[in-house]
């Protein structure tokens, strides 16, 4: 036994390294190869210079003299992959680049986004559409009447005062009284000004009926006596008076009326910036189903995606009907208000009941479509999770 090994066989000392590296042991008959104090590879067991073939002045690529190095049975220089692949029965292949193929990322990219967007557009097309139809009803049952209402009671109580000075009482100032008491109980069925409006409306009927009586009692009165002028005169403080009469009362609840016209009438900047932010968002979404129809075609040579087109084609039908719904709307409220700003008096406001009416006609059923933008926006989301779900599940992530 060689003085410089050890009882397992492995070398000790610097000699020992070196018999390794070059492949022989001292019994071999080689000599020894010279001491470097270069340590050989931890992997294989050779020294640099030996897997280089640069011993003792050689040039690269030549192998050195002496026999070639033998591996290290215990650390396989690749990893024991080569026998892994022989054992497979087959050579070796450099494992896939990651990201070498982006489809199955593209797809959920463009998945993702088409539902986000539909989402978006849902709800901003919702919030939109009822920024305008939400105040149409309302308008057209209740604003709207009632300002006429109110028109209607200052006409017959303008009216009524004229035929108060009668020498004796007279139909026609019971006939306007009446009108002017029927159309308070329509405004106040009317829900005007909320509950200090009606209380305000049950005030000025009460002050109707003692202005009625009073103006009675005048004309049972005979004409020109004191107690007659007496009572003409507290009927017509009841009526007239700047700070608490009917008249300035019923001026009140009108102004408040034709403000809260203006308010449901209006289109605010806010509102802009909501339908201005609907239609980039509706853009983005056509832009982004294009956009996926020409990626599957280019991707998987195929024409049309049903799913896709369909949802372009709702997307399309359904953003046209809202804003043709809207513009009518809108433009119908509009004209409303501008009827109702103007003072009306005797038969203008029979005709301004009927032009509102035809302003307002089926503001119900257009506002009732708000429910159908939530459907269709279900309804787009669905087109396009059919249209990408095959080809996400054709180049789905698998796990390695």
């Amino acid at each position: 036994m060689s003085t410089d090994r050890d009882p397992a066989g492995r070398g000790t000392g610097e000699r020992g390294y070196e018999a390794r590296a070059s492949g022989s042991g001292t019994g071999a008959g080689a000599p020894p190869a010279p001491a470097t104090g270069v340590r050989p590879d931890p992997a294989t067991g050779v020294p640099p210079d030996a897997r280089t073939g640069a011993r003792s002045g050689a040039p690269a690529g030549t192998p050195g003299p002496g026999p070639a190095p033998r591996a290290d049975p215990r650390a396989p220089a690749d990893g024991g992959l080569g026998a892994l692949a022989g054992l497979l029965g087959g050579h070796r292949h450099p494992r896939p680049v990651p990201g070498g193929s982006t489809t199955a990322h593209e797809l959920a990219v463009r998945h993702r986004l088409l539902l986000a967007l539909s989402a978006l557009l849902t709800l901003s097309l919702f919030v939109s559409y009822e920024g305008v139809h939400g105040d149409a009803d309302p308008l057209r049952t209740s604003s709207a009447p009632a300002v006429l209402s109110i028109d209607t009671a200052l006409y017959a109580l303008g009216e009524a005062e004229r035929d108060a000075g009668a020498a004796t009482p007279t139909s026609d100032f019971q006939k306007q009284i009446s009108v002017a008491a029927q159309s308070l109980a329509a405004a106040a069925g009317d829900n005007v000004g909320g509950p200090s409006g009606r209380q305000a409306l049950q005030t000025v009927a009460a002050l109707i009926t003692v202005y009625a009586v009073k103006v009675q009692q005048a004309q049972l009165q005979p004409d020109g006596s004191a107690l007659r002028q007496a009572y003409l005169s507290y009927a017509t403080s009841i009526l007239t008076d700047k700070g608490s009469g009917i008249l300035a009362r019923l001026k009140v609840l009108q102004t408040q009326q034709r403000a809260a016209v203006h308010r449901q009438t209006s289109f605010g900047p806010l509102l802009w910036l909501c339908w201005a932010v609907t239609l980039v968002i509706a853009l983005a979404l056509a832009g982004c189903l294009l956009e996926t129809q020409l990626f599957l075609r280019r991707r998987f040579r195929r024409r049309y995606n049903r799913g896709l087109l369909a949802a372009g084609a709702l997307l399309a039908a359904g953003l046209a009907v809202t804003l043709l719904f809207t513009v009518w709307t809108h433009q119908g409220m509009t004209d409303t208000r501008r009827l109702l700003d103007r003072r009306l008096t005797g038969p203008a406001i029979t005709d301004a009941g009927r032009e509102t009416a035809a302003h307002l006609a089926h503001t119900g059923f257009r506002a009732s479509a708000a429910g159908g933008i939530l459907i269709g926006g279900v309804l787009v989301m669905a087109l396009a999770e059919t249209g990408l779900r095959r080809h996400i599940d054709e180049y789905r992530f698998r796990p390695r």
